[in-house]
């Protein structure tokens, strides 16, 4: 799996912190991605978005859908929130996907054009991009170009993107560890596609590919679109402390 490191994705994050950075959910994010576990432990959960007018109340979107986590459950990441948070954290390769809350970067696909009715910035993968996911390496968690794919460098193989597999036709990118990367931390967080109802990711949340359609459609970038995922037990601990929808709006059912 892969990241990407862009001008765009550092923007967000630069306006996420001007507004309010440890206080949960920014100010300026009007569109919220809720994923929500059963347990720390669960691999599977449920998604549904939210919005609002700036300032204003959380309103649900109708629709929700069943979602699947890392293979071992989730992990405190690091991003909007999160990362000062107690308690097990994620690592490189550890089989969780990233707990608190986080900026949404771009948009990396084999097509070349987004699904109709999407307008967010995208960026059409090559094979000369790769997502370097080497803890040792000045890359790590960033995207980069090699100058000639006819001549990769040893490393590429296992970090390109374009591997023409249907799980990665759609990425969106999910900013954990990406300000700066901290080596080991975890990288190459994205929703994408699922492989099957029954297989979780290494650290990904993935969905149906119409699911994920769908959202890619509903975000667009001036809304600031942020994503928080947590177990049960924890958003409704911290829904009023993050700005987040009352627990009430909705409970997972996995």
């Amino acid at each position: 799996m892969f990241i990407a490191n862009s001008r765009l994705a550092r923007g967000i994050v630069a306006l996420v912190v001007s507004s309010g950075y440890a206080a949960g959910v920014p100010d300026d994010c009007t569109q919220l991605i809720v994923g929500l576990a059963p347990d720390s432990n669960s691999m599977r959960g449920e998604m549904q978005l939210f919005d609002r007018a700036p300032g204003g109340n959380w309103s649900a979107v109708p629709q929700r859908w069943p979602v699947l986590f890392g293979k071992n459950g989730l992990a405190w990441g690091s991003g909007i929130a999160g990362q000062n948070e107690n308690g097990l954290r994620k690592t490189e390769r550890d089989g969780r996907a990233p707990a608190g809350i986080f900026a949404i970067g771009k948009i990396y696909t084999y097509d070349a054009q987004l699904p109709p009715g999407a307008d967010f910035p995208f960026h059409q993968v090559t094979t000369a991009d790769a997502w370097v996911d080497d803890v040792k390496s000045p890359d790590y968690n960033r995207f980069v170009t090699i100058p000639d794919p006819a001549k990769p460098p040893p490393w590429f193989e296992k970090q390109k993107m374009r591997h023409n597999d249907f799980a990665y036709r759609w990425l969106v990118e999910i900013r954990h560890n990406s300000d700066p990367p901290v080596p080991g931390g975890g990288s190459a967080i994205f929703f994408h596609i699922r492989r099957g109802v029954s297989r979780p990711s290494t650290g990904c949340t993935t969905m149906a590919e119409p699911d994920l359609v769908h959202l890619i459609t509903w975000m667009r970038a001036a809304r600031h679109p942020c994503y928080v995922l947590l177990p049960q037990s924890e958003y409704d601990k911290k829904w009023q402390g993050w700005h987040l929808p009352p627990p009430t709006s909705w409970k997972t059912e996995h």
